[in-house]
């Protein structure tokens, strides 16, 4: 027969999994399509809670414990490809979430409220009417522009978007290339990027094949 203290475990990784599987498909994976960090998100805070159920029953938190969680990100970016900004985010919340639930198992009103919490700011801020969908690729040109306007209007005509920002990071005489860094909103009815099309390739790596076309090409 299950004790009380186990339903309660129960019950609060059900919660806890409902909480994560949405934040990490319902939100994150039909905004930004990456399918391999749902796993990494539901394993981060699964693993997150098993160790907060056993650290409450063993009753041995220190200040230590603390620091080394969230050492945690840190670890991940230093690990692993370089990753976007919003992904960090979302293993952030994916750790914060099985920290509460996981830890406060005991108070079922508590987690829920809190999770709920979470997940309404989540799907909140990042959803295309708040925060519209933007692209960030690194452009390698064989051409050199003379100013800054005929740029941006290279680089909108090929990624077939507005360019909200841009950086230029090379810029080679000899060979005729620029590099540049560039954020931009693409057009409705954008066709398929080489990301998109090219789905083993690294996001960074699809950005610069994508976008190495040659100004004589159509």
């Amino acid at each position: 027969m299950m004790s009380p203290r186990t339903g309660q475990i129960a019950h609060a990784l059900l919660i806890d999994l409902a909480a994560i599987l949405f934040i990490a498909y319902a939100v994150f994976y039909r905004r930004h399509r990456r399918a391999d960090m749902l796993l990494a998100y539901v394993a981060v805070n699964v693993g997150i809670f098993c160790v907060g159920i056993l650290i409450v029953e063993e009753m041995r938190i220190g200040v230590a414990f603390g620091f080394g969680l969230f050492a945690i990100l840190s670890i991940i970016r230093l690990r692993s490809d370089p990753i976007a900004p919003e992904e960090s985010a979302y293993y952030f919340i994916a750790l914060v979430l099985g920290l509460i639930n996981g830890m406060q198992f005991r108070d079922a009103w508590l987690i829920t409220v809190l999770d709920v919490a979470i997940v309404g700011v989540m799907a909140l801020l990042d959803n295309r009417f708040v925060l519209p969908r933007t692209r960030r690729q690194m452009v390698t040109l064989d051409v050199v522009h003379p100013d800054e306007t005929s740029l941006r209007n290279d680089l909108a005509d090929r990624l077939n978007g507005r360019v909200l920002h841009m950086i230029v990071k090379q810029v080679d005489y000899v060979r005729d290339v620029t590099v540049v860094d560039v954020r931009f909103r693409p057009r409705s009815g954008t066709r398929p990027t080489a990301g998109d099309t090219l789905p083993w390739l690294d996001r960074r790596q699809a950005g610069s094949l994508d976008a190495y076309v040659g100004p004589d090409q159509p």
